[in-house]
């Protein structure tokens, strides 16, 4: 406990998680060892043992106090609304791919829903139907976080599904642009807007450390760079 008490860390790699990650956190008295997994789901126990047996070192004279699974809801419903009933939080799927956040958007889904309803009904005095809760609480969660999403998703499917793609990420999080980025897109729960030289820096940067990983051939690159070229 004493090494972790100040400390969080993230383990990437097939043998702890082949599309997703790893992590250990400190909990009050206690810290949390885990792994979590999609594609995978029949071996999360071997990919428990795995992320514990690297931590062994770390947590050397501890004991399990506690096993336990849930699911994770990385996917957004494809019905989220029906009549008059609006699914919120992680009934939803409003859990983040890339870290798997998911309190912060439950507490927003739910207020944002409960707003729409108050607005829609007119502070309780007309009854609502489907049409206003797709109108005054769907449209808006889709138009503010929809895209965050959706780019998250991208994320992971390109940097999470393979060790190259791994090692690719952690040469890209070395930059202190992508850092900044990263900790205000997680801070505001939105993606960042940032400086637009730094961004197509960032994009060549990424290309470049996929293809050093062998994630995509030369040829993408040599098309990424006529259509940067094109833009610019």
């Amino acid at each position: 406990m004493k090494y972790y008490e100040n400390l969080a860390e993230m383990y990437v790699g097939d043998d702890v998680s082949p599309d997703f990650y790893a992590w250990v956190f400190p909990k009050c008295d206690h810290v949390a060892v885990g792994t979590g997994t999609v594609c995978s789901k029949q071996n999360i126990k071997q990919f428990q043992r795995a992320i514990r047996n690297r931590v062994k070192p770390k947590i050397h004279g501890g004991e399990i106090i506690k096993v336990e699974a849930h699911p994770i809801p990385e996917h957004p419903r494809p019905t989220r609304v029906r009549g008059r009933v609006a699914l919120v939080g992680d009934a939803a799927g409003y859990v983040t791919k890339c870290s798997g956040e998911g309190i912060y958007f439950a507490a927003k889904s739910g207020r944002m829903c409960g707003e729409a309803i108050v607005r829609a009904s007119e502070n309780g005095e007309k009854m609502i139907v489907e049409a206003d809760l797709r109108r005054e609480y769907l449209r808006k969660w889709d138009d503010e976080y929809l895209c965050t999403f959706k780019f998250l998703d991208i994320l992971q499917r390109v940097f999470y599904g393979s060790n190259g793609g791994r090692e690719a990420l952690v040469e890209l999080c070395g930059k202190e642009y992508v850092q900044r980025m990263t900790f205000e897109s997680y801070l505001y729960k939105k993606l960042a807007k940032g400086n637009p030289l730094e961004d197509v820096k960032m994009a060549m940067d990424t290309m470049g450390s996929l293809i050093r990983c062998n994630i995509v051939g030369r040829e993408m690159m040599d098309s990424f760079d006529k259509t940067m070229t094109l833009r610019m």
